[in-house]
């Protein structure tokens, strides 16, 4: 195919500044350019006579960037100081004194967003930022980059920013500077990221190690093709033509070369005298500016038929009149050039595709012919092609299409729009069907593919199947053409497909420029005249929403014809819907003939219904008013005029009308009027539903609430009254007039709104306000000393916050009334769980303090304030100046890292317990840790302030010992729960019960934690008894185990079910006098033997000088090891109301199931149960955490508290006999 030929001819110059132009701009209105030079000063430049404007100086160094906003009132420029100046877009004067926006730095990146409110600036520092072009502030911190910065470009939209450093291309998220690519561009240095306009594809440039464009996919960051090649040295500056269709690039080689992004070709090249910085093109795309070492601007005209895929050698003056549609011209240019050169074969297929646009087919196909005798060749038997489907042989014209292959050299690019160009000629032909399958298999099997060629191709021969079936009158088939067609519309209205697809243009003569418009007009039109007036006005409405605000301007006319013909036929339909009292139906219709004049009664009802459905209610009422005055009597007007004074908050008026609608109904002289009025429900039945709702959102608040509004604290009638006078409680009885809007659903969620409430948690001071100090006063009006300040801050930072309500435990409960205190002390974790905000006050946390005080609080040591943090949702920390802690921005400090990280290091409590913390019995021994380092004021809190985050009532009896209150709590948690880990301890033993630790730091320590099997361990062990250990051993101590009952509490006495060991031998070793802690050895039947360590006396024996007493060695049972499911049902939330039955209902064994004395009980077990038992043997062989218990006089057993774990095991896995004494031993 013949090449275009490189432009060597400036067509002028630009010349006055005395260094190198390093930047070069084209205002928007076409007639201005500004430049930039290393000679420190901008020029504004007028395009049409080429003089010089202005000169703009006020820069100190050398001037690297320039740009102009879209509307051209602004240009901003920026120098190797790091400084960076705005300046009036038409009169070239300073706006601003030079900014240092990189000191000491060369600027050479800069950018505006495309609705010029923001500007990016790149500097050698290496960072990138960004500037409000409004205060010239800068917005947000610095992009450090991974290198210099040598470019960047907002993408399209705006949304990202794409910048080229000597290292990476870097793409942040404009608005939260987050960079969410990083990738290596070029070999060494990236430069001039240019995005396509629909921000699909980003192009870079390389310097002289790498000098090629490269193309990026912006949904995966990857490279599309290979590199362009051409350039030999850096490339400096790129440029899109406003098309999108082509690409300059201005090189340090001297050279600008002039690419087609379809198929990333360069069809041209400019040759300057010296190194270029600068190129972009006009406003129009005919014109390329470009600039550098040569101290000016040249001027060079883009070849015409820059954007033809399949070049037609067609001189421009034929050129022009194909475009331009003069086929007579065209026709006689070319005869011409025929005449003057008989074999010209390009100069004959050019005439045929002109006489083909003419439907001279016999001409056309003469032609053809004729180019094809003298040389074959691509052309020729393309317009071959075409005429022969002109004349309807399409098999003869398939062949020529084939034959035109053969001079594709085998390019992708040529061979697609060779397709396409068949696929035309054959629905030219009638052979529609063939056609579009063609152009559909094109978009989705050919490999780099134009899909959009393919798109605009099937949108266009769509339109024109549609247009066909319109003018025949079949409406729903035209609709279906024009639906496929905007549906493959995929192209902006705005884009410029007739200038990239020139080739249809030339060839068939088709006008691409309103095919976007003309597709959704004729739809519109087809679902109009079908009588389908929905789906026009759809179709109406999406045309609008998408359409560009400029081609939006040019068919005004046709907007306003087709608005008064779709408003006039839903204004005939909405009269006749109104007929059939179809109230809905007809408001949707008159929502679009509303601009209609008309003075009925009914539009004024159906318009004052459109009207509240757009919550306009001035607009509302005063049409509601008019259907009054048109209709006095009936009770529609009223019935509007309630709905609209309650959409305007206008309760009591609202309430008024509605009294005199129900008075209507119930005086129509029509029955069927009457029988309405029974729908409405009467004002004592939603009283009742809200006052329903209010308790049961009151039933987890505290009984006394201060009200942030008013100061004064409120029991619960004071609550409920302060609601029924609010907005919120008018609101609800305005709005539920009908059965149907009972629904508690609407009810609960006002009444929880409004009764949200605030709670604090923090340390008490000697200061603090009690509830007699308080009780009918007003907080605000109180002197602000001491505690009260406190109270006042806190009332204030809720009502601030938007709560109506707030709760403070020193104050708003009465300590003196006993039933008061213990129900408050018994629902205070529930409290907190349904508050909407708790705010935690650190008293003793200044606002200089760093990181780590809240680790070292008072706050973080208390015993009420574990339940006060894990129980609510939303906690935020703050200062004692009321300033948030750390000045964490977070709305929940459960979501700031730094906040949870700091408890988590300070509690030792994991941070998932402490943001999503589930009350109730799981993790018993976990959760007394976490309690264990904590203190209180008064010694039984610390046992108190365990009830809810156990989820546990228990009496509260101050005055108790803190060992009998601690021990009825621990008595209550194994109870309720069989959790036997509360036993696991180390220290002194309760007066409560032995078993129990007499303080709470006993568990502090973490719970002993011993080695664990693997499962191959495991099986080689069982492997290993399998021929040692009679199954019917191990199957009678599985069954054992699995039928003892669990563990309980009961008058103090703990029965505990336990494998039990005898103890032979005890005997003190030697230690100092002055020791504290007695060292004995012991004995055991079947263990190993042990030291214990323990505060008691204990007494000295052996198997040769026996005692009357009893001692063992208990393993307390846990039935996890028989690899069952324990506490399946037990829920995490405390929902522990089932007895310890309900808890430890034995599995069944297996033997349970069988007829006694049957032979399969006598074989006892099969082969699944025997490994089960030989499992729990290996388990039961391992080191296990052990209790040593003395027997009393009256028989129960006592535990000897040691001052460490003791850690016992089996001395033979197989002797089983040894593990046999199951039992459940009772302990004081």
């Amino acid at each position: 195919m013949p090449q275009l030929i490189p432009s060597t001819t400036r067509l002028r110059t630009f010349e006055d500044h005395v260094d190198a132009v390093h930047a070069v701009v084209v205002f928007p209105d076409r007639r201005r350019m500004v430049t930039s030079s290393f000679d420190k000063a901008l020029r504004l430049w007028d395009l049409r006579t080429g003089a010089m404007l202005k000169k703009m100086e006020g820069h100190r160094d050398w001037v690297h960037a320039v740009v102009v906003s879209q509307n051209g009132q602004m240009i901003v420029s920026s120098d190797s100081c790091g400084e960076v100046i705005a300046w009036h877009g038409e009169s070239g004067e300073s706006l601003i004194k030079a900014i240092k926006a990189h000191p000491k730095s060369w600027i050479q990146a800069l950018d505006l967003s495309p609705d010029g409110t923001m500007l990016a600036t790149g500097a050698h520092d290496g960072t990138a930022k960004i500037w409000s072009t409004s205060s010239w502030q800068m917005q947000g911190n610095p992009i450090t980059c991974s290198g210099a910065v040598r470019s960047l470009r907002y993408s399209p939209s705006g949304d990202h920013v794409a910048i080229a450093t000597f290292g990476d291309i870097e793409i942040y998220d404009s608005a939260t500077r987050e960079c969410i690519a990083n990738f290596k561009g070029h070999t060494v240095e990236n430069g001039s990221p240019l995005w396509t306009p629909d921000g699909t594809r980003l192009l870079s440039g390389g310097d002289y190690h790498d000098p090629t464009i490269r193309e990026w996919d912006t949904s995966t960051w990857k490279q599309v093709g290979d590199p362009w090649t051409g350039h030999a040295h850096n490339i400096n500056a790129t440029a899109m033509n406003p098309a999108g269709t082509l690409i300059a690039s201005a090189s340090s080689d001297k050279q600008v070369h002039l690419w087609r992004l379809s198929d990333r070709r360069s069809i041209a090249t400019f040759q300057h005298s010296a190194w270029l910085a600068c190129v972009t093109f006009s406003m129009d795309g005919k014109r390329i500016f470009s600039g550098g070492g040569d101290n000016m601007i040249s001027e060079w005209e883009v070849p015409k038929d820059a954007n033809s895929k399949i070049q037609l050698a067609m001189n421009s003056t034929a050129h022009d009149a194909c475009i331009t549609g003069n086929l007579s011209s065209a026709q006689e240019l070319l005869t011409r050039e025929i005449e003057s050169d008989a074999n010209d074969y390009a100069s004959y297929a050019n005439r045929s595709f002109v006489m083909a646009r003419k439907l001279d087919w016999d001409n056309a196909l003469d032609d053809a012919i004729k180019s094809i005798s003298i040389q074959r060749s691509l052309m020729g038997f393309i317009s071959k092609g075409i005429a022969l489907c002109g004349k309807g042989l399409v098999r003869d014209a398939r062949t020529a299409f084939g034959l035109a292959f053969m001079f594709t050299n085998e390019d992708s690019t040529t061979i697609h729009l060779l397709l396409l160009i068949e696929a035309i000629a054959l629905f030219n032909a009638d052979q529609r069907e063939e056609a579009m399958l063609l152009v559909k298999e094109l978009a989705v099997n050919c490999p780099n593919a134009d899909t959009v060629a393919c798109r605009v191709v099937e949108v266009y021969l769509r339109t024109q199947s549609g247009i066909n079936a319109l003018n025949s009158a079949h409406y729903d088939e035209a609709a279906s053409h024009f639906t496929a067609a905007v549906n493959s519309c995929t192209f902006a209205s705005s884009w410029p497909i007739h200038a990239i697809y020139e080739d249809f243009v030339m060839l068939f003569g088709w006008d691409l420029k309103p095919l976007w418009v003309t597709a959704h007009q004729k739809r519109c039109q087809a679902f109009l005249s079908a009588g389908k007036l929905e789906e026009a006005l759809e179709s109406y409405r999406f045309m609008m929403n998408t359409i560009h605000r400029t081609v939006k301007a040019t068919c005004l006319n046709w907007c306003t014809v087709f608005e008064q013909e779709c408003g006039a036929l839903y204004l005939a339909n909405g009269d006749a819907a109104l007929t059939t009292s179809d109230f809905d139906k007809a408001t949707d219709l008159y929502s679009v003939a509303i601009d209609l004049n008309s003075a009925s009664y009914t539009l004024f009802a159906n318009h004052s219904k459109v009207m509240l459905g757009k919550m306009l209610w001035e607009d509302a009422l005063f049409d509601a008013q008019k259907v009054i005055e048109l209709n006095p009597e009936s009770h529609v007007g009223y019935q509007l005029k309630h709905a609209a004074l309650r959409g305007a908050q206008c309760y009591d008026k609202a309430i008024e009308a509605f009294n005199i609608m129900l008075s209507k109904l119930e005086d129509a002289p029509d029955a069927q009027f009457r029988k309405l009025r029974q729908q409405y429900v009467s004002p004592s039945d939603v009283e009742d539903a809200i006052r329903r709702a209010i308790w049961i959102e009151l039933e987890n608040a505290p009984l006394r609430l201060l009200n942030t509004h008013t100061g004064l604290l409120c029991d619960r009638a004071a609550q409920i009254n302060a609601f029924k006078t609010s907005t919120e409680y008018q609101e609800i009885l305005s709005f539920t007039t009908k059965h149907a809007d009972l629904r508690m659903e609407r009810i609960t969620e006002v009444v929880a709104v409004y009764f949200r409430r605030v709670l604090l948690s923090h340390r008490w001071d000697d200061t603090e306000l009690l509830f007699h100090d308080i009780q009918d006063k007003v907080v605000y009006e109180m002197n602000a000393l001491g505690g009260l300040m406190k109270l006042k801050s806190f009332c204030k930072m809720a009502r601030h916050a938007g709560y109506f309500w707030a709760w403070m435990d020193t104050c708003c409960i009465d300590k003196n009334n006993n039933a008061e205190l213990q129900e408050s002390i018994n629902s205070m974790f529930a409290w907190y769980r349904h508050s909407a905000l708790t705010i935690v006050y650190l008293g003793d946390v200044f606002p200089s303090s760093n990181a780590g005080a809240l680790a070292r609080s008072a706050w973080n040591k208390r015993g009420w304030t574990l339940q006060e943090f894990v129980a609510p949702k939303i906690v935020v920390f703050y200062r004692n100046d009321w300033s948030l802690y750390l000045d964490d921005g977070f709305p929940n400090h459960k979501d700031s890292p730094a906040i949870i990280e700091e408890l988590e290091g300070a509690t030792a409590i994991d941070a998932r317990a402490l943001v999503s913390f589930r009350p109730g019995m799981r993790g018993v021994r976990e959760k007394l840790q976490w309690a264990s380092t904590r203190i209180t004021t008064l010694q039984e809190d610390i046992a108190y302030s365990l009830f809810g985050i156990f989820s546990i009532h228990l009496p509260v009896i101050y005055g108790e010992k803190k060992q009998n209150a601690l021990g009825r709590l621990l008595q209550e948690i194994v109870a309720r729960s069989g959790d036997i880990t509360a036993l696991d301890w180390v220290g002194q033993s309760s007066e409560f019960n032995s078993c129990l630790p007499a303080d709470i730091t006993s568990y502090t320590a973490p719970p002993c934690a011993l080695p664990s099997l693997s499962e191959d361990e495991i099986q080689t062990m069982v492997s290993s008894l399998r021929n040692t250990v009679a199954a019917e051993l191990a199957w009678k101590l599985y069954t054992l185990l699995d039928n003892i009952s669990a563990p309980r509490f009961a008058n103090c006495r703990l029965h505990l079910p336990c494998i039990a060991f005898r103890v032979t031998e005890v005997r003190r070793r030697l230690g100092s006098a002055q020791e504290t802690n007695f060292t004995y050895g012991i004995k055991v039947d079947g263990l190993h033997d042990l030291l214990i360590n323990t505060e008691e006396t204990m007494i000295q024996f052996s198997r040769a000088r026996p005692t009357w007493q009893t001692v063992l060695l208990v393993r307390p049972w846990n039935r996890y090891l028989l690899e069952l499911p324990d506490f399946a049902g037990l829920s995490d939330f405390g929902d522990d109301t089932g007895s310890e039955d309900s808890y430890w209902s034995a599995p069944g064994s297996p033997i349970d199931e069988l007829p006694r004395g049957s032979p399969v009980e006598e074989e006892l077990v099969d082969v699944e149960s025997h490994s089960r038992a030989l499992r729990l043997i290996v388990r039961l062989a391992q080191p296990f955490s052990a209790l040593l218990l003395a027997q009393q006089r009256g028989g129960e057993y006592k535990r000897i508290a040691s001052d460490h774990d003791i850690i016992a095991q089996v001395k033979d896995m197989a002797s089983v006999d040894n593990m046999m004494d199951v039992r459940t031993l009772e302990i004081l």
